[in-house]
């Protein structure tokens, strides 16, 4: 999804995504309420394949420092970002979106 697709709404809650080392919630799984640069330096996840998004609007992008290709993720389960178009990206940082960004 492109920034053009996005329909953000502002989000005034709290935030938290579960980040999966496998498609459909397999692997190592880590649990986030913040942004982070750099998901393999601080969690040494080997890839991220799948989330859940509990809480607010993230996006999430396939170089560290948020760089690269991104995408757009709101609450709900993401399964496989494979069958959702992204194969053979990986995933390297995500931030929430707020106010600020």
């Amino acid at each position: 999804m492109t920034t053009t697709d996005m329909s953000m709404g502002k989000h005034k809650g709290s935030y938290k995504v579960r980040l999966y080392e496998r498609e459909n919630f397999g692997g190592q799984m880590y649990e986030l309420m913040d942004d982070c640069d750099n998901i393999q330096d601080r969690y040494h996840m080997s890839d991220c394949q799948s989330c859940n998004v509990m809480d607010g609007h993230w996006l999430m992008y396939e170089q560290p420092h948020y760089r690269g290709r991104m995408m757009y993720l709101r609450p709900g389960e993401y399964k496989s970002f494979r069958d959702m178009g992204y194969d053979g990206n990986r995933f390297s940082s995500i931030r929430r979106i707020t106010d600020s960004c």
